[in-house]
C-alpha cells in the first residue's frame, strides 16, 4: 500500500520494528523515571559497573581502538580502498558529505571541549610524560594530548561502523540499513532479524539516546552559561526547559525537512562559522606562538602515537587512574556513539568508495579538528600560563568547564562578538547533532528504513530533548556524571562490536576483492596440500 494511502499514523505503525522500538523506548524512558525515583541507588550501581569495566576491560578498549586506526589507515592507502558502496554515483558533493559527517555529533563535543580540555592536561599532564603541571613544557604536552584524544582514534570507531554498515547495505541484497548489519558476516545474512541482531540494535538505541543526550546536556548548559556569564541572565530550571524546548523545536523542524534541506544546509553553515571563529581566535590571539605550539604538538602526537594509544599506566604512580579517567573514558564514550554515527555515515555514503569514507572519516576530519584545538585550546593554555585570563576556578572544579569559552573570549578584543558567534555555533551544532542522531535512532527502530516517518522522528526528537533537559536540571545532583558512566558501560560492548565488524570486513574484502598478505593458495596451520601427485611429470630435459 502506498504511503499516502496509509497516512502518517499508518506509515508509522507499518514501518516500526516493534521489538527494537518498544524495548529501546522502554529502557530509555525507564532510566529517566528511575533517576527521579531513586537517583542515588542508580548512580551507585552504575559507578560500581563502571569500576569493574575500568578494572578489567580498559586494556581491551585501548588495543581495539588502536587496531581499528591501523586498519583504516590501510584502507586509505591499500588496494581495498577502491571498493565502492553500490553502483550509484555519490548523493552529495564532497564538501557537503564532509560537513555532514563532521557535524553528525562529533563536532558538538569539539566545540564544548575546545577551550577547556588542554587546560586540564596543562594542570595535570599524562604520567606518560615526565612534565610538571603548570610548567612551560606542559603547554605543548597539553595540546598534544588533546589532539590525540580528538583526532584519529575517536573518529576511527565512527568510521569503521559506517564502512561496515554501508558496505553490506549497498552491496548485498536485502541487507537493511541498521547497526546489526555491520555484523553480516558474523551473524549471517539470513539471521539479521534474529535475537542476536535485535540485541545489538536495542543496545544501539539506548547507547545513542544516553550518549547524545548527555552531550547535548553539556552543549545546552554551555549556552545557558553564556547567557549568565555575559549578561547575568540566570534562567533557572524553567529557563532550561524553555531553552531546550526551543532547541528541540528547531532540530525537529530541521529533521522533518530531511537530510538534503535540513542537515546538509545547516552543516554547511556550521563549518563556515566554525572556521570563521577559529581563524578569528588565531588572529586576535598569540598567532606565531600558536603556529609553533601546533607544529610541536602535532609532531609529538605522531612520534608518541603508539605509546599514547597503548598507555595503561601500569607501573606508573597514578597512571592507570589517569588513563581510565581520560583516554579509556573517551574511547568508551566514542564507542557508545559509534552505532548512531556509523549509521548516519552509512546513510550519506551511498556511491562513495571505501577510501573516500575512510579518508573523510579520520583524515579530513582530523585536519579540521587539529587547528581548532590548537588555536582555541592553545590560546586558553597560553592565556592561563601568562596571566591573560584566569581559568583557575574551572581547573579546580569550582565552576563547570562550559564557562571556559566565555572566559577566553572576554580577554580579547571583540570579545562580545566572539561570544555571540560561539553561542550561535553551540546552538547550530546542538541542532545538527540532535537532528542526525534522531534520524539514526528512527532508522534503528524501523528495521533500517532510510526515510523514517515524521511521527517516528518527532517521537525520538522529543525523547532526546526531554532527556537532555532532565540531565541539565539534575546535573547538580550527579545525574550527568552517572549517565556518563552508564554510557561508558554501554560503550564497552560496542568495542567488541566494532572489532568484529573490522574482522568481518577484512574477511569479506580478502575473500571477494583479493588477498593482500597471503596468496589464495597459502595456508596458516598444517602441512598444506599433498603435492606428491601434482608433479608426477618429470621436468623437461634441458636441450643443452
Amino acid at each position: 500500500m502506498a504511503d499516502d494511502e496509509l497516512g502518517a499514523v499508518g506509515r508509522f505503525r507499518e514501518e516500526i520494528d516493534p521489538v527494537v522500538f518498544l524495548v529501546g523506548a522502554g529502557i530509555t524512558l525507564g532510566v529517566i523515571v528511575t533517576f527521579f525515583v531513586n537517583p542515588t541507588a542508580v548512580q551507585d550501581a552504575i559507578a560500581d559497573l563502571n569500576g569493574v569495566m575500568n578494572q578489567y576491560l580498559n586494556w581491551a578498549l585501548l588495543v581495539i581502538v588502536f587496531l581499528i586506526v591501523l586498519f583504516l589507515l590501510f584502507l586509505i592507502v591499500g588496494p581495498w580502498g577502491k571498493i565502492k558502496f553500490g553502483d550509484d554515483p555519490p548523493e552529495y558533493s564532497f564538501l557537503s558529505f564532509f560537513s555532514m559527517l563532521y557535524s553528525a555529533g562529533f563536532a558538538a563535543g569539539v566545540v564544548f571541549w575546545g577551550p577547556t580540555e588542554a587546560l586540564f592536561y596543562y594542570a595535570d599532564p599524562s604520567p606518560l610524560f615526565d612534565v610538571s603541571g603548570g610548567s612551560a613544557a606542559a603547554m605543548s604536552i597539553a595540546v598534544q594530548q588533546t589532539l590525540f584524544h580528538w583526532a584519529l582514534p575517536q573518529l576511527a570507531v565512527f568510521t569503521i561502523m559506517g564502512i561496515a554498515i554501508g558496505y553490506y547495505t549497498y552491496n548485498y541484497e536485502s541487507v537493511p540499513l541498521r547497526v546489526s548489519s555491520a555484523l553480516t558476516p558474523i551473524l549471517g545474512k539470513d539471521n539479521l532479524d534474529g535475537p542476536a541482531a535485535k540485541v545489538v540494535d536495542i543496545l544501539a538505541v539506548f547507547a545513542t539516546i544516553g550518549g547524545v543526550a548527555t552531550s547535548l546536556g553539556f552543549i545546552g548548559s554551555q549556552f545557558i552559561s553564556g547567557l549568565n556569564f555575559q549578561w547575568g541572565i540566570d534562567l533557572g530550571n524553567a529557563g532550561i526547559l524553555i531553552v531546550v524546548t526551543t532547541m528541540t523545536l528547531l532540530f525537529t523542524i530541521s529533521m522533518v525537512l530531511g537530510v538534503d534541506k535540513g542537515i546538509r544546509r545547516l552543516s554547511n553553515f556550521n563549518m563556515i562559522l566554525f572556521v570563521t571563529l577559529m581563524l578569528a581566535t588565531f588572529l586576535v590571539g598569540p598567532s606565531i606562538f600558536l603556529v609553533l605550539l601546533g607544529t610541536q604538538a602535532v609532531g609529538g602526537m605522531i612520534s608518541d602515537f603508539v605509546a599514547m594509544s597503548l598507555f595503561t599506566g601500569a607501573g606508573v604512580e597514578g597512571g592507570t587512574e589517569w588513563a581510565n579517567a581520560w583516554t579509556v573514558f573517551y574511547w568508551a564514550w566514542a564507542l557508545s556513539w559509534s552505532p548512531f554515527a556509523g549509521l548516519f555515515i552509512a546513510r550519506i555514503s551511498r556511491g562513495r568508495t571505501v577510501r573516500e569514507v575512510a579518508f573523510t572519516g579520520i583524515a579530513a576530519t582530523s585536519a579540521a579538528t587539529i587547528p581548532w584545538f590548537t588555536f582555541i585550546g592553545g590560546t586558553a593554555v597560553w592565556a592561563q600560563h601568562n596571566g591573560v585570563a584566569d581559568f583557575g576556578a574551572v581547573i579546580a572544579g569550582e565552576i563547570g568547564p562550559e564557562a571556559s569559552g566565555f572566559i577566553l573570549f572576554e580577554a580579547f578584543p571583540f570579545g562580545s562578538v566572539l561570544m555571540i558567534a560561539f553561542m550561535v555555533l553551540v546552538t547550530t551544532f546542538f541542532i545538527t547533532s540532535a537532528d542526525s542522531s534522531t534520524l539514526a535512532v528512527s532508522m534503528m527502530t524501523t528495521g533500517g528504513k532510510a526515510h523514517p516517518s515524521t511521527i517516528n522522528r518527532v517521537f525520538w526528537g522529543v525523547v532526546l530533548g526531554i532527556t537532555a533537559a532532565i540531565l541539565m536540571i539534575i546535573g547538580g545532583e550527579g545525574g550527568v556524571e552517572a549517565l556518563q558512566q552508564a554510557v561508558v558501560i554501554t560503550g564497552a560492548p560496542f568495542a567488541f562490536v566494532c572489532f568484529l565488524a573490522m574482522l568481518g570486513l577484512a574477511k569479506e574484502f580478502s575473500a571477494n576483492h583479493g588477498r593482500v598478505i597471503l596468496q589464495d593458495g597459502a595456508w596458516i596451520i598444517g602441512s598444506g596440500p599433498d603435492r606428491s601427485k601434482q608433479n608426477d611429470t618429470p621436468p623437461a630435459a634441458d636441450d643443452d
